[in-house]
């Protein structure tokens, strides 16, 4: 739904008014602040058509007005001017952070930079292990029962138990272990798997099964081991008064912390968009609570997109501030992580 540029004009001034404040936005307020040569009553009206069509509400009959998902949703797509914060000085202080660390001590840091920049929440979804592995062994333990021994190239083993159909001989092992070994080292396990069912019809169905079940216990254990996402800085969110005065609000959103399921879903739906990304509670059904919002952005590892990092806030958050910090953090994790 268009809105003209009076309309336009006054939506922004009331989300930066209340953004600043927390208070309801009155129309003599509004008169002061837009910068309009309206009359009160035209003010109004005004207010009247934007509340009609969804952007802005009354909490209270005599108060001023506060915008809703939808009125926070045009705000940051058409109305936002980004701030332009002393990139420099923000840069030079996250990559002295960001250099000569282990990938995994990088994201953590950068999950800090991105809460103690923005005073909120800073996640950071780590990069999706491939799982890859140099060497394979079948244990015989009793009949039916393969320890299914794993070596990654970097020497770490996982082991996992396997109970099968079959009473495979150590012969039949060796033979499976062998034939894995020779055409399937240094790839992925989810590779092998697109591959089995075309390359394994010579053997045996007992001997196919066994593969089929190594392959699919070898991409559990080498997926395992590893957080998911770094997040930094839930404890701020404590003094958000938007957030932590609603007790319901409040367990909803440490649900998410503490679940992640939710967020994981969120974050992998922003890896796929370019640049910044934008959820507002009550506008984006990925997230659980009305009040917050989570701004992101995917970062790169030599060119290739890995993971995606944010801030986690209120939905009344500064967000010309915000997401050039989202911006500027995912750019230098990017080249922090492609020199590493």
């Amino acid at each position: 739904m268009q809105l003209d540029t009076r309309a336009q004009t006054l939506l922004k001034a009331l989300v930066e008014r209340y953004i600043a404040d927390g208070q309801p936005v009155g129309s003599r307020a509004l008169s002061k602040i837009s910068g309009l040569e309206l009359s009160p009553a035209t003010i109004r009206n005004i207010m009247a058509d934007l509340e009609e069509m969804g952007f802005v509400s009354s909490p209270h009959t005599s108060a001023g007005r506060i915008p809703t998902p939808r009125g926070y949703r045009v705000f940051v797509d058409t109305l936002l001017t980004v701030q332009s914060i002393d990139e420099l000085t923000v840069e030079a202080k996250m990559q002295l952070r960001l250099q000569l660390k282990s990938p995994q001590k990088i994201i953590s840091n950068a999950a800090q930079i991105l809460s103690s920049l923005s005073q909120f929440a800073g996640v950071v979804m780590t990069p999706r292990h491939e799982s890859i592995f140099q060497q394979i062994e079948f244990l015989r333990l009793s009949e039916k029962r393969i320890l299914l021994v794993i070596v990654a190239p970097n020497g770490e083993v996982q082991n996992r138990l396997l109970l099968t159909d079959v009473d495979y001989t150590p012969s039949q092992l060796i033979q499976a272990a062998n034939y894995i070994n020779q055409h399937y080292a240094g790839l992925g396990f989810d590779e092998i798997r697109t591959r089995l069912q075309g390359e394994l019809r010579q053997l045996r169905d007992d001997m196919t099964r066994l593969m089929q079940a190594a392959v699919e216990a070898g991409s559990d254990a080498m997926a395992e081991g590893g957080e998911d996402m770094v997040i930094s800085g839930e404890r701020n969110l404590l003094s958000v008064t938007d957030l932590a005065s609603n007790m319901t609000s409040l367990r909803k959103l440490f649900d998410l912390f503490e679940q992640k399921t939710s967020l994981m879903q969120l974050l992998d739906v922003s890896s796929k968009a370019a640049g910044v990304q934008i959820f507002i509670g009550g506008d984006s059904q990925l997230l659980p609570v009305d009040e917050m919002s989570v701004v992101t952005a995917p970062y790169e590892v030599n060119g290739k997109i890995v993971g995606t990092l944010g801030v986690i806030g209120p939905t009344r958050m500064a967000y010309e501030r915000v997401i050039p910090i989202v911006d500027i953090t995912a750019k230098l994790l990017s080249n922090a992580l492609s020199h590493t």
